[in-house]
């Protein structure tokens, strides 16, 4: 129990921006699939479950770019090719 104080202490921002966020996020999306569904009920549970999936798919993708970094070569630079479109492409 300690160890998981001195973490919520360390990060305290991060979990403040991150509680925000997700009361923003689920404001957002029940008022989005209230105006589709016309049902509070069904706004609820739409927006309650669609932040809990995406946390979920979140790990999943960072697990698949953790995997990414690990390859050899990952630390690359991008072939000239690359760099030469980017740096014309920018404004």
């Amino acid at each position: 129990m300690a160890r998981l104080r001195r973490i919520a202490h360390t990060h305290r921002l991060a979990l403040m921006k991150t509680a925000t966020y997700y009361v923003m996020h689920v404001t957002v999306a029940m008022a989005v699939a209230y105006a589709v569904t016309g049902s509070w009920l069904a706004a609820l549970t739409l927006s309650l479950l669609e932040p809990t999936v995406q946390a979920v798919a979140y790990f999943f993708h960072e697990r698949a770019w953790a995997r990414v970094a690990q390859r050899p070569g990952a630390d690359a630079p991008p072939p000239a090719a690359l760099t030469t479109t980017l740096a014309t492409a920018q404004p």
